[in-house]
């Protein structure tokens, strides 16, 4: 069958009316403003959705093939397992959206599963890794329509023309859902039950609660990829942002926070220094941190409440034999 050449989208982003310089196009400047914002204010934070440049995005990719890191590796096993009953269950539909660009190779998984799925949507702020993501599917796909988005997958009101059918299906893999924190998740899932609409079913990937010594291990590996992709974004300000951050003047810190039930991702300055980003300069004394990544662990129960809140009806979950991982399925009635 002929190959569908995929097309990009680009939505408008909701921007605030003070850009940080009017030189600056606007996804950089969108850039510019949380990395500005985020470094003023106490406790320092980045927020995590600027990892995946083009170097985060392959050093993401390796961190999924550490030995350490089980959330993609038992992701995909649950997938290839129950694939032909997550199709079942999820039902008769011609719509996948992903909220995410996600993986390629659970995706493509996905879709090998539901072989009456015409058009594919997924959605993200990375473009060349949305770009990437459909000519890698388009070539294992043939007559799949496909439309990337670009927008904030966590806020956008809007689907191409081409995917506003009926009963539409949406998948959210990898536990990025974590990286949200509960308020913030239960508004996502309200708005993904307003994007998909009535009758919509939706997949979506949820790491388990477990106990610390495995959780610890998979965001601070041995061979130090994890600490990489932290201080990546320190390279990405300097590379994009004119700043001057010597990264070998901070260090990647991964924590289990019990209280929140969150893995927290941070950047400790290793001395007192002064760093400068587009002309600012901002202070730091030393062991003062920089909260880069939440990672939200759930339990079965305490995921399903929180999509109910959300206006969804939990269906089923899979998980391994070992608990590590689930995967949702929520309906829409």
């Amino acid at each position: 069958m002929e190959r569908d050449i995929p097309h990009i989208i680009v939505e408008d982003l909701d921007r605030s009316s003070s850009l940080p310089s009017p030189r600056l196009d606007p996804a950089r400047a969108d850039f510019a403003q949380a990395v500005l914002a985020g470094l003023a204010q106490k406790p320092h934070s980045l927020p995590c959705r600027f990892f995946y440049d083009a170097s985060g995005s392959a050093l993401f990719e390796e961190i999924t093939q550490l030995e350490e890191y089980y959330p993609t590796r038992v992701e995909t096993a649950l997938l290839e397992a129950y694939g032909a009953e997550i199709a079942e269950r999820m039902g008769d539909a011609r719509v996948l959206v992903e909220f995410g660009s996600g993986s390629s190779r659970k995706t493509s998984l996905l879709l090998s599963a539901l072989p009456r799925v015409s058009v594919y949507v997924p959605i993200d702020v990375a473009g060349e890794s949305l770009a990437e993501a459909a000519e890698w599917l388009s070539e294992r796909h043939d007559g799949l329509a496909i439309r990337p988005l670009i927008a904030d997958f966590t806020k956008t009101r809007t689907l191409p023309v081409v995917a506003r059918r009926p009963r539409k299906l949406g998948f959210f893999s990898g536990s990025t859902i974590g990286n949200l924190t509960h308020a913030e998740a239960q508004a996502f899932l309200a708005n993904a039950a307003h994007l998909l609409g009535r009758g919509a079913s939706f997949l979506v990937g949820v790491d388990l609660k477990k106990d610390p010594a495995i959780l610890i291990p998979a965001y601070n590996d041995r061979r130090g990829v994890t600490a990489a992709f932290n201080l990546n974004l320190l390279e990405r300000i300097n590379r994009e942002l004119d700043g001057d951050i010597d990264l070998d003047r901070f260090a990647h810190d991964a924590i289990y926070d019990e209280s929140h039930g969150r893995i927290e991702m941070h950047l400790v300055s290793l001395v007192r220094q002064t760093v400068r980003v587009l002309g600012r300069a901002f202070h730091f004394a030393k062991g003062e941190r920089i909260h880069t990544e939440n990672s939200h662990k759930y339990s079965i129960e305490g995921f399903q409440a929180l999509a109910a809140r959300a206006g969804w009806t939990p269906a089923h979950a899979w998980t391994d034999q070992d608990q590590l991982f689930s995967l949702h399925l929520l309906r829409l009635e």
